[in-house]
């Protein structure tokens, strides 16, 4: 299945929303990962070009937590999606609600693509809020409640059967600077990966 074919044909077609050209088994796909923005330049984006900015940290992340991973195929070859909440770049600093509100149609319909998920990452605060906006509609509450991050890590938390997972925003140069955020955002995914296995 092509993920942008296939929400194009669900959702529809919007000016300047950023789906993700990409041909995959839905049936494999055991985690999905939700960041929090696509990037101004699409081919940036995690399956654009093979040096993608969004890569440059994404990786690292994932070899950090002990995965033998060297480019995006091989994260999907672990069962790993990874996907953006808001799918229309960001203009300025910070993000509008409205600008996650344009994008949840598709987000909502990215997520039900997938029948065997059993963990979702929310990497980022915008992803935490995009995700409660989308569940509150079935759960009337936020599944992921409104506090810090770094209190939430090591809580389990789940939609249905599927272990939600607030972590840490995995694109641009803050994460590496951050060393911290760096340290638990990998922890957090080497925690995935044991629940998949």
């Amino acid at each position: 299945m092509n993920i942008r074919a296939e929400l194009e044909r669900t959702v529809g077609i919007a000016e300047n929303i950023q789906l993700n050209d990409l041909e995959l088994d839905p049936l494999k796909i055991k985690t999905i990962m939700i960041n929090e923005v696509v990037p101004a330049d699409p081919s940036q984006d995690f399956y654009g070009q093979l040096d993608a900015d969004y890569l440059t940290t994404t990786i690292p992340l994932f070899q950090k937590s002990g995965l033998q991973v060297k480019d995006i195929q091989d994260i999907l070859h672990m069962g790993v999606y990874i996907t953006n909440a808001v799918k229309t770049p960001k203009s300025d600093y910070t993000i509008e609600k409205s600008s996650i509100e344009n994008s949840l149609s598709y987000l909502e319909k990215e997520l039900a693509l997938f029948p065997n998920v059993k963990v979702i990452m929310l990497m980022g605060d915008v992803a935490k809020k995009a995700f409660n906006m989308l569940t509150k509609k079935t759960t009337k509450k936020n599944v992921v409640p409104a506090v810090p991050t770094y209190k939430l890590r090591n809580s389990e938390i789940y939609y249905g059967n599927i272990r939600v997972m607030p972590s840490y925003i995995m694109t641009g140069k803050n994460i590496l600077i951050e060393k911290s955020k760096f340290e638990m955002a990998s922890e957090d995914i080497a925690a995935m990966a044991r629940i998949i296995k």
